[in-house]
Parts: C-alpha cells; sequence; structure tokens
C-alpha cells in the first residue's frame, strides 16, 4: 500500500548531494560555524594568555554566543502545529486506538493560536497558560514548549500593542520566570526537556517581556464622542456591579472623581465578597472597623490570599461525556448523542489539566 501522507522522517528539508554522501542544506550553518571557529580562534589565543581577567570576560562572552546560538537552532527547528477545533482524549489503549493523550498533544493540537486574537477566548488562554507554568511545564513535550512559547509570544505581543489586560500578563510573566529560575537552578534535579542554554534564553525573554510590559504607557485617545464622564450615576453603579475582580473595580475608581466614590461603596464589596466566598470564610476573616462595622473591601483581598476566586470566562472549552472530545462549543463537534446538550460540560483552566492526570 502506499505512503500518501508526509514523510516524518524528512519535513521539508532540503538535501544535497556531495562526495561524502548526501548532506542537509542548512542556510544558517555556514554563519553559525563562522561564529563558532571565531569563538574558538579567540578562545586559544586567551589559553596562551596570562591575563585572567581578560580570560572570565572571554569565556562569559563566549558563554552567551553559544546560548544564543543554541536558541537560534532551537527556533529554526522544524515545527508542526495543529489547529483543530476538537480533540478526541483516550486515556487507554484500546483495539482501534493506542496510547494515550497527553497534555502536551491536546495543547499542540487544539487551535490556541486564533483564541488568543478571540476576546472572549484570550483570559482563558492566558489563565491556562499561568496553570501550566506553576506546575506542569516539565510535563510538556519539546514540541509542546515550542508551542507554548510561541503562543506566549502572540500573547505578549497582542497586549503591547492594544494596552488590554497588561496585569494579567504581568502576574503570568512573574510565575513563569520564577518557575524557570527554579528549575535551572535545580538542573540535574529536575526534568528540563532541552538544552540548559535554550531555557537560559528563554529566561532572558521572558525578563524582556517583562521590562517591556513594565514600561508600558497608556495612550489617551482622544475622542469627540461619548466617555465614561458623561453617562449618568446609576449607570456608572450598573458597570461596576458587573465586574467580578476587585483590582479592576479599584482601577476603574482611578479615573474620575465620580467613579472613585462608586468604587468605596460598601455594598459593592459586599456583593462581591458573596459571589466569591462563603459564610464560613467570612467568619475566620472578619475585619471591623472602629465603629464595628464590617469592612467588605479590606475582607475581599484578605479573603483572596487565602482562597480562589470564581473565575470567569467569555468563551471555554467544552468537554463530550458521550463521545469523550475536547471542543470549542462554537465549533462544536460531531456527537452521535441522541441529546448532544445533555452531555456538554463546561472545562476551566484546571479542569483541563487535570483530564490529562494519569
Amino acid at each position: 500500500m502506499p505512503f500518501l501522507g508526509q514523510d516524518w522522517r524528512s519535513p521539508g528539508w532540503s538535501w544535497i548531494k556531495t562526495e561524502d554522501g548526501w548532506k542537509r542544506c542548512e542556510p544558517w550553518r555556514e554563519g553559525l560555524e563562522g561564529e563558532n571557529n571565531r569563538c574558538g580562534a579567540s578562545h586559544g589565543t586567551i589559553l596562551n594568555s596570562e591575563d585572567e581577567e581578560i580570560f572570565n570576560n572571554e569565556e562569559h562572552e563566549y558563554a552567551s554566543k553559544k546560548r544564543k546560538k543554541d536558541h537560534f537552532r532551537n527556533d529554526k527547528s522544524t515545527q508542526c502545529f495543529y489547529r483543530e477545533k476538537w480533540i478526541y482524549v483516550h486515556k487507554e489503549s484500546t483495539r482501534e486506538r493506542h496510547g494515550y493523550c497527553t497534555l502536551g498533544e491536546a495543547f499542540n493540537r487544539l487551535d490556541f493560536f486564533s483564541a488568543v486574537q478571540d476576546a472572549r477566548r484570550f483570559t482563558y488562554v492566558a489563565r491556562l497558560l499561568q496553570l501550566i507554568a506553576k506546575s506542569q511545564l516539565t510535563s510538556l513535550s519539546g514540541v509542546a514548549q515550542k508551542n507554548y512559547f510561541n503562543v506566549l509570544d502572540k500573547i505578549v505581543q497582542k497586549v503591547l500593542d492594544d494596552h488590554q489586560n497588561p496585569r494579567l500578563i504581568k502576574d503570568l510573566l512573574q510565575d513563569l520566570s520564577s518557575t524557570l529560575c527554579i528549575l535551572i537552578r535545580g538542573v540535574g534535579k529536575s526534568v528540563l526537556v532541552g538544552n540548559i542554554n535554550i531555557w537560559v534564553c528563554r529566561l532572558e525573554t521572558i525578563l524582556n517581556w517583562q521590562q517591556q510590559l513594565q514600561n508600558l504607557q497608556m495612550t489617551e485617545q482622544v475622542d469627540s464622542g461619548l466617555t465614561l464622564s458623561d453617562l449618568p450615576v446609576h449607570m456608572l453603579s450598573n458597570i461596576l456591579y458587573r465586574l467580578s475582580d476587585g483590582w479592576d473595580i479599584v482601577t476603574l475608581g482611578q479615573v474620575t472623581p465620580t467613579l472613585s466614590a462608586l468604587s468605596e461603596d460598601r455594598r459593592l464589596w459586599k456583593k462581591l465578597c458573596q459571589y466569591h466566598f462563603g459564610e464560613k470564610q467570612f467568619c475566620r476573616h472578619l475585619i471591623l472597623s472602629e465603629k464595628g462595622h464590617i469592612e467588605w473591601k479590606l475582607m475581599y483581598f484578605a479573603l483572596q490570599k487565602h482562597y480562589p476566586t470564581k473565575e470567569q470566562y467569555g468563551d471555554t472549552l467544552h468537554f463530550c461525556r458521550h463521545c469523550s472530545i475536547l471542543f470549542w462549543k462554537d465549533s462544536g463537534h460531531p456527537c452521535t448523542a441522541a441529546d448532544p446538550d445533555s452531555c456538554f460540560t463546561p472545562v476551566s483552566p484546571q479542569h483541563f489539566i487535570d483530564l490529562f492526570k494519569f
């Protein structure tokens, strides 16, 4: 039977016939070998020198060039990413299917690149990347790690371009940089897929992103149309009551004096606490003012440090219990159940990771 699919042994490379046989054509190899030879020549010269300070400086420069070269080679490697709307989640081998679906495979195959551009899914993808950075980064395969950082790069560039959700991405990069620092220091004790120089370059890239977000300046939009200041007070109050994040309320309260006064409303913070936390949690972290009133705003931020808050997303992945298929709700999937809607379950970012724990 003829092989009709793409040959996994030759993913689009160019080959040249030489006297020693066939060799793969890599346009960037000559430049890298020339750079390596120059570094080797300067290193040999230093070895004959007695100046220890010059030796240390050149060693540091050589190591830096080596890391960049490894990172460059890693980025130029052939990458094949799927952009599927749904995938089958199989957890054990059957007669029809062998193996099982891993977290890295699911992350590679599902269409997260397009999801980043969708305002409804952006927060969901960012939160998923944050959870992976905290606990599942070492479980990803090499290809999945490349895909992870490609998606992250797209997220950061989107925030730098449209100036939306910078606080969310700052938290994501902070968690990721902390994880990488721990893994790099403990190399040999922990499992890091790939060259250590590649991970050092990735950490440098993350620090560069953090600096760019730190220097991000919000440009004032000049618009002669309707603004928040033109809205009546009751409409501004309704906007604040629809926010589920306390930091968003604090940030919005800094826009105008009217919003600042509305953002200090005790009923607003009471409703927010009741939405995210239970009465037993209130009793454990009760904060009273000098007059004996409950400080709901202080209680919210105190409770947030001890308990997780409810998460809201415009759109999430869904899991079909009948077909064992993970899919974006808008795209759907070929379900064979009599009542498909009764089989669908929304998948939170944490649930997404738990699906692939065996």
